[in-house]
């Protein structure tokens, strides 16, 4: 029974720690023009502006993915200009004429502005010893188990998502995300798309009715 407490309490410690350290993603704060009015997008156009192309085309396919299971069309950069060239030797018109043979709506961008990192110290725990009955516990009494502290660092990015109107180029909605203890790109992209899906959502951008 002392054994099977004790490594029942070891993989509740470690569950604890991986937890405190697993990816997370949130919206920080968000912008909405007042004259878009009732207006709402159908067909975006996905833009990850950074020369990493994998990922560039990860987080553009995913937040691709998640707009088409609401209904919302789109089309990728990845699939419109040219791959493995840098976005500073693609000029601008090349990616307007992009976006405008892409017959969408709307321009979604997204952009790192900001990564930190922060080391934070970690308490250890303790607590009493498992398998005594009261005149074991009581003569064992101060026996303690502990799980030593640790420094752990988290590390944030900060990306700047903005949509902007096709038709008139300008800046409709902005938003900035912070994610913090990123893992694999691919799991930190997916939760970055779902996020500020939901968030245009919420912020009635999609036109997700007419499109279910």
């Amino acid at each position: 029974m002392r054994n099977l407490t004790h490594s029942l309490l070891f993989v509740l410690a470690l569950v604890v720690i991986t937890l405190s350290c697993s990816p997370s993603t949130k919206i920080v704060g968000s912008w909405k023009s007042p004259e878009l009015g009732n207006k709402k997008y159908s067909d975006l156009y996905i833009f990850a502006m950074t020369d990493n192309f994998i990922n560039r085309k990860t987080f553009e396919e995913d937040v691709s993915q998640i707009l088409l299971s609401k209904g919302i069309d789109n089309q990728t950069s990845v699939n419109t200009l040219k791959a493995g060239i840098k976005l500073e030797a693609i000029d601008s018109n090349t990616v307007l004429n992009a976006i405008q043979e892409s017959e969408t709506d709307g321009i979604l961008t997204m952009g790192l502005i900001d990564q930190t990192s922060e080391t934070r110290y970690v308490p250890g725990s303790a607590y009493p010893m498992a398998g005594y009955g009261f005149r074991g516990y009581y003569g064992a009494f101060g026996a303690m188990a502990y799980n030593p502290g640790y420094y752990t660092t988290d590390k944030s990015y900060f990306i700047e998502i903005k949509l902007f109107d096709v038709k008139s180029g300008d800046m409709i909605w902005s938003a900035q995300s912070e994610t913090t203890n990123p893992g694999k790109i691919e799991t930190a992209a997916m939760e970055f798309a779902t996020v500020v899906v939901d968030r245009m959502i919420q912020d009635g951008l999609l036109d997700v009715a007419t499109n279910k």
